[in-house]
């Protein structure tokens, strides 16, 4: 019985040791600021609960809008893997937020 058991604890550690740590989300998105009209294009990382675009467009707003920001859409999201590329054309909005 003990052995059994131990069996069964073994599995599930194994299993547990085994399923990936979750993965970081991260936006990017569209932002403006009225009188003068200005633009920016930037990346955002999220919290895994908002790894959706209705969550963060929640996320999103708030975050921004605490600068006079307003946002106009989501580009996409997606994983660390994707930052790279996007690094450049963000700028000063690259994680700022």
């Amino acid at each position: 019985m003990f052995t059994a058991m131990m069996k069964k604890l073994i599995l599930v550690l194994a299993l547990m040791a085994a399923s990936p740590a979750a993965a970081a989300c991260y936006a990017d998105y569209k932002a403006k600021q009225d009188s003068p009209l200005r633009l920016h294009y930037g990346v955002i990382e999220l919290p895994d609960a908002a790894c959706n675009k209705a969550a963060a467009k929640a996320q999103i707003a708030a975050r921004i809008g605490v600068d006079g920001w307003k946002l106009l859409n989501i580009l996409s999201l997606f994983q660390a893997d994707g930052l790279e590329e996007r690094k450049d054309s963000a700028g000063q909005y690259f994680l700022r937020y």
